[in-house]
């Protein structure tokens, strides 16, 4: 296998008889694209797969045996820019650092041009997943939330609970986050990172529902099995951002706070199947006809966003294979421009 420095190639090579693959590592993804940037791929995403622009079939999960977790596999094509993407997620595997001297979740991305179904580019895709769904809840902040949105309530602090607030501070100025989590070193470990790379003020709450209370904006992004948040703790005018419920038997919110609430979904299909949506359609507290739509109709100016600041608004996010498609594409292109990454004949 012949490989060559990207800063000798351009993208008229890429695509011309020799074609050549990229290979992007994971240092080198980190560095081509900004939070900003996949915000702008995300808004794109959720635009296309509600213009239909989008070939999207169901994800493919297994689930390996003990001690071991999952992989996932998500494909996308997308018809604006030819690039057909798939991406295998990995995680839950405890022993790997320890047996194997590798992370316990891992992800990889390639790339296709639609044209040909050649192979263009493979990249790490961990820090992939965590961007994009950070960035979708920014998205949902700038319609969704009320404008004079200052406070964040956090029920949970892992990973994807900082990719929110780095994403969030993108669209609007964050006066003070309340935090909870039913681990106290993580709990710490957030206010402080928080603090030193934002300098935003984190309150550590005794309980869910004393952060709950103090919400503008409510993101959960815990593995919950059972609801986290009552419906009696959230004040009119907040928006939720729900991040956690990716598949059936996961729940966050009590479905009761669907009842009267404006309700969106990134996919509908998706989220009534295996998102936080499934829960108040299964216990018949709404029908399909109560779902407000998609984001991307929103944005597309199809629906109306937020209307006044009384109503509590919930954006419930399962995520998709076009977000994926949009950002890793944006990816590759900066690499291309900024001549990163290792080139390889994959087809000679």
């Amino acid at each position: 296998m012949r490989t060559t420095n990207a800063c000798s190639t351009d993208v008229q090579s890429i695509m011309g008889n020799q074609m050549q693959t990229l290979l992007l590592k994971k240092e080198e993804v980190r560095k081509l694209i900004s939070m900003k940037e996949v915000i702008g791929t995300v808004e794109e995403a959720y635009k296309a797969f509600s213009s239909k622009r989008v070939m999207q079939p169901g994800y493919i999960g297994m689930h390996l045996p003990p001690p071991r977790g999952e992989i996932d596999f998500k494909l996308g094509y997308y018809m604006n820019n030819e690039v057909i993407s798939m991406k295998a997620s990995s995680g839950g595997f405890p022993d790997n650092p320890r047996l194997y001297g590798v992370p316990s979740g891992m992800g990889t991305v390639l790339l296709f041009d639609a044209r040909t179904c050649a192979l263009i580019c493979v990249m790490d895709g961990s820090l992939l997943t965590g961007l994009r769904t950070g960035a979708s809840g920014a998205v949902s902040v700038k319609v969704l939330a009320r404008k004079n949105a200052k406070t964040i309530a956090s029920i949970g602090t892992g990973q994807q609970a900082r990719m929110q607030i780095r994403a969030i501070r993108e669209v609007m100025d964050i006066g003070s986050i309340h935090a909870w989590s039913r681990t106290a070193d993580t709990l710490v470990s957030y206010k402080a990172d928080i603090e030193r790379e934002f300098g935003i003020p984190v309150i550590l709450a005794n309980s869910a529902k004393e952060a709950v209370e103090q919400a503008d904006i409510l993101i959960t992004t815990t593995r919950g099995k059972g609801p986290v948040v009552q419906s009696d703790w959230v004040r009119p005018g907040t928006h939720i951002i729900a991040i956690g419920t990716d598949q059936q038997g996961k729940q966050e919110l009590q479905p009761d706070i669907f009842r009267n609430a404006k309700i969106v979904n990134d996919s509908l299909e998706q989220c009534c199947e295996k998102g936080e949506t499934w829960h108040p359609l299964n216990e018949q507290i709404i029908t399909r006809n109560d779902i407000h739509g998609e984001i991307g109709e929103i944005l597309l100016s199809k629906k109306p966003g937020r209307e006044n600041d009384e109503e509590i608004t919930i954006f419930d996010s399962t995520g998709m294979a076009i977000q994926d498609n949009t950002a890793s594409a944006k990816i590759y292109q900066n690499a291309l421009d900024n001549k990163v990454g290792t080139f390889f004949e994959f087809i000679e």
